[in-house]
Order: C-alpha cells, then sequence, then structure tokens
C-alpha cells in the first residue's frame, strides 16, 4: 500500500467514526447540524490520523484510540469556528465554505464551538469508563487537556491576539505557534504511543510533533501569502492586512522557507526513528509541500 492510499484509509477510518459519533437524537437539531456543518467541512484529519500512525507505528492497536483521536478533531474544529468568529479573526470563509457564523449566526457559531469542545470530552471520559479507567486512557485524556487549555492552543491564541500590531521576538513567535498550532499536534502523537504503551517513546514522539507542529505553522504563514485562494479555501494575505505577526512577517519569506525545510527535516528524521512503515516520514513531507 503507497502513501496516498494509506492516508486515505486512515482519514476513512477517522471520518466513518466521526458520522457515528455524530448520531445525535437528544439534543435541538439546529445545534447538531451547525456542528456537523464544521466537522465535515473538508478537513484533511491530520490530527487524528497521526494518533494512529504513532499508534500502529509503535505497535498498537488504532481502535483502541478511535474516539480519543476524534475528540482531537472535535477540539480542533471547535477552535477554528471560534477563530473565525468577528471576535478573532473575522473570516468569511473556511475549507472552501462560509464560515459557521455566516450561516448559522454569531450565537449559534459560538455554541457549536462549545458544544465540539463538551462532547469531545464527554466521549473522552465514557472511552475511560469503558476501559476500565485504565491509567493509560486517563493520562492520554490529561495530554488532550493540556495541550487544548491555557498552557497551550488557549493560551497561544491569547499571545497571538495581544500581539497584533506589536513587535515580538522570535522566542515570543516559536513560543505563541508552539502553544497555538504545536501543542494539540503534540497530544495528537503522544497519545498514540501512550495507549500504544510505549511511555518509553513519549521524549522521541514529542520531539517529532514540536518539529512538525513549527513546520506545520510556518507553511500556514507561507501560504497565506503565496498560496492560491481557491485551493486554500479561503483569502489570502489576511495576516499582513490584519498587521498580525507571522513567521513570514518576521523572517521574511525566503528564511521562512527555509525554516519550513529546516523543521520538516528534523521531524522527518525522527519520524524515521519511530516508524519503520516509513509513513510517518512521508506525511511530514505531505505537509511540508502541501497547497491547502
Amino acid at each position: 500500500m503507497n502513501f496516498v492510499e494509506s492516508l486515505k484509509l486512515k482519514q476513512d477510518l477517522v471520518n466513518n467514526n466521526l458520522e457515528k459519533l455524530m448520531q445525535i437524537s437528544d439534543a435541538p437539531k439546529k445545534i447538531v447540524e451547525a456542528m456537523k456543518y464544521s466537522l465535515f467541512a473538508g478537513g484533511k484529519r491530520i490530527r487524528p490520523v497521526l494518533s494512529i500512525a504513532v499508534c500502529e507505528a509503535l505497535g498498537g492497536n488504532a481502535m483502541e484510540l478511535l474516539d480519543l483521536a476524534c475528540c482531537i478533531e472535535m477540539i480542533h474544529t471547535y477552535s477554528l469556528i471560534h477563530d473565525d468568529l468577528p471576535a478573532m479573526d473575522n473570516d468569511d470563509f473556511r475549507r472552501g465554505k462560509p464560515t459557521n457564523h455566516k450561516v448559522y449566526g454569531e450565537a449559534i457559531a459560538i455554541l457549536a464551538g462549545d458544544a465540539l469542545l463538551n462532547y469531545a470530552f464527554e466521549i473522552a471520559l465514557n472511552a475511560i469508563k469503558k476501559n476500565n479507567y485504565h491509567k493509560k486512557y486517563t493520562d492520554a485524556l490529561i495530554e488532550i487537556s493540556k495541550s487544548s487549555g491555557i498552557t497551550g492552543m488557549i493560551g497561544g491564541q491569547v499571545i497571538d491576539i495581544t500581539s497584533v500590531g506589536n513587535e515580538i521576538d522570535e522566542n515570543l513567535l516559536f513560543g505563541m505557534h508552539y502553544k497555538k498550532t504545536g501543542k494539540l499536534i503534540e497530544a495528537s502523537c503522544a497519545i498514540g504511543a501512550i495507549i500504544a504503551d510505549r511511555y518509553e517513546m513519549l521524549d522521541n514522539v514529542k520531539n517529532y510533533s514540536y518539529n512538525l507542529g513549527i513546520a506545520f505553522q510556518i507553511v500556514d504563514d507561507i501560504l497565506d501569502v503565496t498560496g492560491d485562494k481557491e485551493k486554500l479555501g479561503k483569502s489570502i494575505g489576511k495576516d499582513l492586512k490584519d498587521n498580525k505577526p507571522t513567521f513570514v512577517t518576521i523572517f521574511g519569506l525566503e528564511k521562512a522557507k527555509m525554516l519550513a525545510n529546516k523543521f520538516s527535516k528534523d521531524a522527518a528524521d525522527i519520524a524515521l526513528k519511530i516508524d519503520e512503515s516509513k509513513f510517518l516520514y512521508e506525511l511530514t513531507n505531505y505537509l511540508l509541500t502541501r497547497e491547502s
């Protein structure tokens, strides 16, 4: 099986499980509809795919973490809904479709994000209960919680918002994006090692995810300058227009490209130590050269 086939297999596994998890009958139809609108808007499922890939690479059973991996995708989607709101990034399009608040209004969009976050933890806690409160499941949920909270994604978002229009140094830029983007990628990889019961590999896995997360964000910043609006599914040039600090505005386009290559290479080198199948290695290169 080649990389593209393997990636699609993992994406289909995630999508099918998300479809099953979202069969909700005891909640208002409007909120479920708004949750599904963004959750099934065409994401690549990179975070849950990473969870599955790391777990399998370390000898684990991906089915044991599938619900937890889907929780991470729900948390990621909630963050996008809230990011797009007028009080945050004020975006009208996401993945080529009108953003959630443009379709359902700001109030329902806020609630849809809240609902995805809460439902993710409901699913995770059910997974813990179903597995007799096994330590590795509680450890995995701790990783997810910290990565998405004030020392992770939310903390990074606060730095991002408060840095608009201000000059920041390189250390703060890296720290901001490690929290805002990298921590959820780190949790995605970490739970793969934890559920595979390969705690001794966590340092390697987190080192891989750190480099991957930074490379991912740099490429995102580059695409905001050089990307194709149709392929990206959103407006380009918005970071510069909004006076946001990015790897391109701080380092310039050419150095940003060099940094993307450096962090991707470092991630790819570590991937070879984790995954004999080379799926993680190829995924790293795929993310470096992506156009959306």
